[in-house]
């Protein structure tokens, strides 16, 4: 008889999420369904009451199932998904050379979630800091160089939980020329960053936008009611003017399992141009 490996058995507290999680994803238990009670899982599955309960617990960790003090578990109903496409650079800039009606019409709040900025509570804190080495780097200013850091908070005024949280920095030798530009009480600005540096004579030509991801703090968790299992992805956004000068640089939180980003890159044809020498 030829050697062989010896077969693993999955600890059964995996095998029973395993059969839970497949379930789940092939629909037998719906959205909104109670899972099975501690019981019913010992007795399909002939296994111990702390089995049950490590099983249960996986599913939570993998962000399937929600449950609270007191409350069975149930497959968990995904959220609304909000949709953050690069093309919307070229929207803000567009509407930034719009009359200030329109410009206060649309922002954020109607593009990316479908609703009022009245249906928020939106605050905005505005403080000069002094540039660290890494956004002495990025903008090309010296160490300590004054930086104006603007950090950004929208609620649901509903429920109190996290809709939209960044934050911004920009040197506030590039803004000093308009006085506005300081001040967080001309906020919500009518057009955005897009119109409050073209005030300076700044137009923004490209953007970059650099994605990662990391898990929650607790706090964080709890702001943005996040199940256990969901990692945030962190948004670094890069704006350049046209001699490729870095003149912002924001830095935006988004929780995975509600938010879908979408880069759309256009890109040229081979075919040339008609009327083109060969």
């Amino acid at each position: 008889m030829e050697p062989q490996p010896t077969a693993v058995q999955a600890p059964i507290h995996l095998r029973i999420a395993d059969d839970l999680r497949m379930q789940i994803e092939r629909g037998q238990l719906a959205p909104g369904a109670s899972l099975p009670t501690l019981s019913d899982i010992c007795e399909r599955y002939a296994c111990s009451m702390n089995s049950a309960r490590s099983a249960v617990s996986l599913l939570k960790a993998q962000g399937l199932i929600t449950s609270g003090r007191g409350k069975a578990p149930v497959v968990r109903i995904a959220p609304g998904k909000v949709v953050r496409s690069s093309e919307r650079h070229q929207v803000e800039k567009d509407l930034a050379r719009r009359p200030e009606g329109e410009r206060s019409a649309i922002g954020e709040a109607e593009t990316n979630f479908s609703m009022s900025i009245a249906d928020q509570v939106f605050t905005s804190t505005y403080t000069t800091i002094e540039a660290d080495a890494q956004l002495a780097e990025v903008f090309g200013i010296s160490v300590n160089a004054a930086v104006l850091q603007r950090r950004y908070v929208s609620k649901n005024s509903g429920t109190g939980h996290l809709l939209s949280f960044s934050t911004s920095y920009m040197p506030v030798s590039l803004i000093s020329a308009n006085p506005d530009l300081l001040d967080e009480t001309k906020e919500p600005w009518p057009g955005g960053t897009m119109h409050q540096l073209s005030t300076v004579g700044v137009e923004i030509m490209s953007i970059v936008d650099q994605v990662t991801g990391r898990m929650p703090t607790t706090v964080e968790a709890q702001q943005w009611a996040l199940p256990d299992g969901v990692p945030l992805l962190i948004c670094r956004r890069i704006s350049r003017d046209a001699d490729n000068r870095t003149v912002e640089v924001s830095d935006a939180e988004y929780p995975a399992d509600r938010t879908e980003l979408r880069f759309v890159t256009p890109l040229k044809s081979w075919r040339k141009k008609q009327g083109a020498k060969p």
